[in-house]
């Protein structure tokens, strides 16, 4: 059998007791629907009604698509999906009964109770339909991980180029602030991103946004953006973070997204190694965690590893200070933030398994609102071969930057 999402997709769900899944697409809002059935090479999807993918446990997918856009699936029977094409409502009805008769577990982009948003992507309605043929509706959520986002070969080996890429470009940042401190010039936050930005284009990365660089302050605020119409200037004495992510060109490989932090003189203050100790300490366990369960062959899911460093900070006195979770899903797509498992007991409850194949940041962070803040963020794959590998920079001690 050949390596396609779509065959992964059944074998889980053979291995899961799930008859079939509906994939259930309008106006390209379900990134699953995209992975499963990309548009053919160098075409670019732009659906303007309902489309269905339906894959069984066994047997052959079928693709249910309006007459308006049916030209943009003519590969599909290259994909081994059967094309079918309605034009009325009723038509589209009558398909889809046909289709869900015989299948009593279906999955679909749903998430109870609106657990996990980045899953609940079908509108109640569709899935009232599809209860209402008799099928019991189950949520996606690891049909997703294990055929969406987990990474290809490909994607480990240029994430891994990008990861080394990125790091320098971190490394030549903070050079900047130390090169201009040294001079006696003045130099801004913003001026910072654009050497980012110059680095990021003359290594060939490709970035959607971004870079944060926020001194003392501002980096007490997770998504703080620097402006040229409101410059701050990075002085001896402040502290500085850095978020930056970029990765090789093409939605089919995977962001490299780290943050480290420094100082901007020769000795930190007592506080600021305290929290720096507390993150760090706290981004360790969730690794330690991961490690330790996939050691003895044990499920963990996002939402535990999540509590097992928020425990670090919250034992260190800090838990007030925490304005996030401890990590988001690295997939293929378009966004920075994948579809996977995120590392989540705050934001949402996130049940969903660290399986094999998928990735993922952790990047705990401690905030003091008004005086400086604390993120240290990494990225793991989970080899399915090794568990739980780190495959970007890791910051061990605070940047020194002068």
């Amino acid at each position: 059998m050949q390596d396609t999402p779509i065959a992964r997709a059944q074998a889980f769900m053979r291995d899961n007791a799930v008859d079939a899944w509906l994939v259930h697409d309008f106006r390209v809002n379900n990134h699953a629907f995209s992975t499963l059935v990309p548009p053919a090479p160098g075409a670019k999807r732009w659906t303007t009604r309902r489309c269905d993918l339906f894959i069984p446990a066994r047997g052959r997918p079928t693709l249910l698509v309006h007459a308006i856009d049916a030209g943009q699936f003519e590969h599909a029977a290259g994909l081994g999906v059967e094309r079918k094409v309605f034009l009325t409502w009723r038509q589209w009805q009558g398909e889809l009964r046909g289709l869900l008769q015989g299948h009593a577990k279906v999955a679909m982009e749903y998430s109870a109770n609106n657990e996990l948003p980045v899953v609940g992507v079908v509108d109640a309605g569709t899935v009232e339909f599809v209860r209402g043929v008799g099928a019991e509706v189950v949520s996606s959520a690891d049909l997703i991980q294990a055929c969406v986002a987990a990474w290809s070969r490909q994607a480990v080996e240029l994430h891994a180029q990008a990861s080394a890429q990125v790091a320098l470009i971190k490394d030549h940042a903070f050079d900047v602030i130390r090169k201009a401190h040294a001079a006696g010039r003045v130099i801004h936050e913003h001026e910072v991103v654009e050497a980012i930005h110059g680095g990021f284009r003359d290594a060939g990365l490709e970035w959607p946004d971004g870079p944060i660089v926020a001194v003392n302050a501002h980096a007490a605020d997770p998504h703080y953006e620097p402006s040229p119409d409101h410059p701050t200037p990075i002085k001896p004495g402040d502290w500085v973070l850095l978020d930056l992510w970029a990765r090789r060109p093409g939605e089919s490989n995977i962001f490299s997204d780290i943050t480290w932090v420094a100082f901007a003189g020769r000795e930190p203050t007592p506080e600021h190694r305290k929290v720096f100790e507390t993150v760090k300490a706290a981004r360790d366990a969730a690794v330690a965690a991961a490690r330790a369960a996939w050691s003895r062959e044990e499920p963990i899911r996002g939402y535990q590893l999540d509590d097992t460093a928020r425990h670090v900070i919250a034992e260190a006195g800090f838990e007030k200070a925490v304005k996030h979770r401890t990590g988001h899903s690295l997939s293929p797509g378009q966004f920075v933030h994948g579809v996977g498992m995120n590392l989540d007991n705050l934001e949402t409850h996130d049940t969903r398994l660290m399986l094999p194949g998928i990735g993922f940041t952790v990047e705990p962070g401690v905030y003091l609102d008004g005086r400086f803040g604390v993120r240290l963020e990494i990225n793991l794959h989970v080899d399915p071969a090794r568990g739980p590998v780190v495959t970007s920079c890791v910051q061990d001690d605070i940047v020194l930057l002068a």
